[in-house]
Formats: C-alpha cells, structure tokens, sequence
C-alpha cells in the first residue's frame, strides 16, 4: 500500500486464499485495508489567500505568516486557518475537527464583507451559498468530513425549469482515508470541460443511483453526489441529466470553509480478525454469496465475501435473531421456519445498482429477523413481538431527515470512514424520538424496534435491512454486510459460528487489502423507489 510497510496484493474471496502465503482456512475473516492520502495545508492556505484577497476589505483581518514558536501541528501554526474556523464554525458546528481541507459552498469573505457593512442580522445564509439553504448535515473528524445542502424548487439562475416536489439534495464528503476495493468500475468517468480549469482531475459518473463528481484536492479525495435516477424523469425523482447543473452550480461555489491540520493518518493494514474460540452449540450460517438459487438479478449468483468490514455490535438487542431473505423466502425448500443456518441475501435480484453483485443490480444489504416470541411460560420475560429493540452499531453520528425511511450511522475516526444504514423502522416514530441529522448516538443504544415500514406501515415483513457503505474516491459504495454480520453476532452470543452448505460455484472476486511486509515476497514489494432495499 506504498510507504514500503505495505503493498496492495489480490485476494481471492471464496475460498480466499493468499498467492503468496499459506491458504487460510475456510473459516476465516479479514478487516480491510485502508490508504491514509497526505494533505497539502500549503497548497490549502495559498488557496485561501487567494479568495480572501478578492475581498480587500477584510483581507487584513487574516493572518497567513506562520508561527514557527509553536509545534507544527498545533493549531496556531497556520493562524489564517484558526480565524477561518472561528467564522465558519457558526453556521458548521465543529468544522475544525475536520483533519482536511473542508470544502463547501460558503463564501466566508463575501459573508465577512457584508458583515462589515452593516447588513441585518436576518440576511439569508441562502446569499452567501450560491442559493443553496443552510446546512442540513454537517459532521467533521479525524478521517474528514460530510455535509448535506438542499437548492429550493426554482431557485438560482440556470436550474433546470421543471418544478420537482422536494429541494434537490446535494452531498459532498472529503475524506484522507480511502477504502482499498478491487472494483473494476472504480475510477471511471467523464471529463466536465466547463469545470477543468477549476478541477483538472474532475470526473463525473453515475453509480448505484446517485451521479457523482470525483476530484482530488490539496491531497484529498472529494465526492459530490445528487441521487436521481440514470433514465427519464419522473414526478418525484429528478433524471440524472437533470441533476448536472445542480451539481455544477455546487461545485462553483465551493470555497475554503475550514478544517485543522493535525497528525497524518496511517495506512491500515488488512489481517485476519479474532473470533471467539468457544463454537457456539446452534449458530450456523451458510458460505457467503450462498444466496438462493435463481434469486440474483437475472438469476446470477450471490457475491462472496468473506471480510468483517467494522468491529459492529450485532445492530439487534438481542439474540436469537436471523438473516435470512424476505422476499424470496417461499423458494428456499432446503430450509424449515425461519432460524438457523443463516443465509446471505446480498446480491437478490432488485432494481438499485450494487457493484458487487454479478449483474450490476441487486439487494444493497441483509434482511434481519428477530425470534419469533416464545410461548408464555412461568418465568419467562414478557415479549412483545413489535417492540424488538434495535441499536446502534457504534458510536456515531445519524445521517436522517424528518421524513426520511432510513437511518444512516456514520463513524469518522482515524482508522474508519464507514456508514450503516438501517431501514423499515417508522419514520413518524424515529423523528419523534429525535433520531435526526447530527444526534450522537453510542454503541448500543436502542434507536427504535424492528418493523414493516416500507412507504406506509405494514408495507413489508417484520424484519430490518442493513447495510454497510464505505468511502472510496468514487464516494460512498455498498459492500456486503454478510460477513461483518457474522462476526458481530459471534461477540454477542460469544460463540463461534459453524459454516454449513456448499462451496460458492463461479469465480470468486478479488478484493486489494495490504499485507504486513513479512507476508510480501521482496521482489514483488512497490514503492512508497418504493421497492425494498
């Protein structure tokens, strides 16, 4: 993975085994490998000298001459920066904790220049953001940052004239950890010549609903991002086409924000993870990518996996609880009720874009299902079949609006950038218990019950979708979640799983980790919809 410590190698996922190292043994797991990019805090303070000069009437309010009487990475070094923050920081609670450059589109010297002037204190924050509304969304860490912003039907010059029923949503995320996926799609794009001035690197795409923006900045890898749909427009769903100049609007107005320069990261290493020794006298699973037969988009094959992508809690309260599909379950004669062994339902045949599954479109997570309640008996706890409770994963931020159907936890820290999202729950009852954009959660904590929302109540089974989504310079892709389901369900019932069923048929996909040194040979080393989810 460069820096001569690691290096990238292809690992073939079911049976996984190493080219280069003894094989693994079949019931083993791995964690990712992740790439830590540097940052040109340089390169960021000269950028930012430029759009404070353009505005000389409170350029001389920031100070760019480094302090050298203080460490280097301690804030007051670059004082430019910490004055910046202090602005920003109003409208973007915690933008310094952001470890990169936080790019958005809010015009902090025009802001200032205003300010100056004497203007009201009720002048919309809309003027200073290219139309766009506040904030919905903002989180910064030690990985980066994330934010959400909204244009109005209608507004700002240039829009596309068709009145659509929502604000279009628009989504940027900075980050300097990047996931190491072999994703054959990855990198991939069209140049947008009206912007290459601006962005040299720039690509545009379209990718599991969303058309995207990748580019690299001062070292960092951005993504900006607008879900629509890659065909004709449709009342309440912008086209994709029609997305562009939304996102081109955002892009020209994106500027200096924030953000800290603090210790680089380190690269993170892909290893096998522990698992409890003590095998568990029930739980059973079957191989991943072992979904039913004839059940994958166009009746392909399920997607092996065999990598734990985050140490999770198991996102329900308690055990027993099943993955198992919900919407195939009627074609999976070999099984009796619902219980163990597990079976992975990643890669079903659905409409939304997965990169993983054989044929481009599949289920972007796991169906989950908790016991069916017992019987009453003497001294057994009441159970209550719609009050089965599910928690949060980590500690984290949620990623939801007020109307939203799904939960979305996001860990920004210095060795993840990683989010789960969780679906089917009420959305009524989620906003008023307060699980909106920027609470808090910790691990553990009881976020709602399972349920059968889908569009209304009742709309599908009693169960929970999850799903695991990581950042890589092509923004925030689904990976599946079987395997990292597995071992969190493990640690709570303390017990070791027993793999069932057979082997995986087809070619299995690689995925790039990077090894310790002492597992590479020297010679090979390289430098430095209203559809269910």
């Amino acid at each position: 993975m460069g820096r001569k410590s690691f290096r990238f190698v292809s690992l073939l996922l079911a049976p996984l085994s190493l080219p280069i190292a003894s094989p693994l043994a079949a019931d083993e797991f791995r964690s990712p490998s992740l790439t830590a990019l540097r940052v040109d805090w340089r390169a960021t303070l000269d950028q930012l000298r430029t759009e404070i000069n353009s505005r000389p009437q409170i350029a001389g309010d920031f100070i760019f001459a480094p302090r050298r009487s203080v460490p280097r990475y301690d804030p007051r070094a670059m004082p430019a920066l910490v004055q910046l923050n202090a602005v920003s920081s109003q409208f973007f609670t915690g933008i310094a904790r952001s470890s990169v450059p936080v790019l958005l589109p809010f015009d902090t010297a025009a802001y200032l220049e205003t300010q100056r002037s004497g203007a009201p204190a009720s002048l919309s924050l809309s003027r200073f953001q290219a139309d766009f509304n506040s904030v919905d969304l903002f989180d910064a860490g030690p990985a980066g940052y994330s934010a959400t912003f909204s244009l109005e039907p209608g507004a700002g010059d240039g829009m596309p004239s068709r009145v659509f029923a929502r604000p279009v949503e628009v989504q940027i995320t900075g980050s300097a950890l990047i996931y190491d996926i072999a994703d054959p799609s990855g990198g991939k794009g069209e140049p947008v010549k009206p912007l290459a001035a601006t962005y040299p690197d720039l690509r545009r795409f379209i990718r599991e609903g969303y058309v995207r923006y990748a580019f690299t900045r001062f070292g960092v890898a951005y993504v900006v991002s607008i879900q629509c749909l890659d065909s004709v427009a449709k009342p309440r769903r912008l086209a994709c086409k029609e997305a562009y100049p939304v996102a081109e609007r955002f892009l020209k107005a994106l500027r200096i924000a924030g953000g800290q320069r603090m210790r680089p990261l380190t690269d993170m290493a892909s290893g096998i993870i522990d698992r409890p020794s003590e095998r568990s006298a029930d739980f059973s699973y079957r191989p991943s990518g072992d979904i039913i037969p004839n059940t994958g988009y166009r009746n392909r094959g399920g997607h092996p996996d065999v990598m734990a992508y985050a140490q999770i809690r198991f996102p329900l309260e308690k055990a027993p609880a099943f993955v198992r599909s919900q919407s195939y379950a009627k074609r999976d004669r070999n099984e009796g009720p619902i219980g163990y062994p597990w079976r992975d339902n990643f890669c079903e045949s659905r409409s939304f874009e997965v990169w993983q599954c054989a044929g481009g479109y599949g289920h972007q997570g796991e169906d989950i299902r908790a016991a069916d309640c017992p019987p009453p008996g003497e001294g057994r706890a009441p159970c209550d079949p719609k009050q089965r409770g599910v928690v949060a994963v980590r500690d984290a931020i949620v990623i939801r609006g007020a109307k939203d159907q799904a939960v979305t936890l996001e860990v920004n820290s210095r060795t993840e950038h990683i989010r789960f999202r969780y679906m089917h729950m009420n959305p009524q009852v989620l906003t008023a218990d307060g699980v909106l954009n920027g609470r808090t959660v910790t691990e553990g904590e009881k976020i709602g019950v399972v349920s059968n929302y889908l569009d209304h109540p009742a709309g599908t089974s009693m169960h929970l979708h999850f799903d695991v989504q990581l950042f890589t310079r092509d923004g925030w892709i689904w990976v599946s979640p079987y395997v990292t389901l597995v071992s969190a369900y493990e640690r709570l019932i303390h017990a070791r799983g027993r793999e069932v069923g057979p082997e995986i048929a087809g070619t299995p996909q690689p995925v790039a980790h990077a090894l310790p040194e002492d597992v590479v040979k020297p010679d090979l080393r390289e430098g430095s919809s209203g559809e269910e989810n």
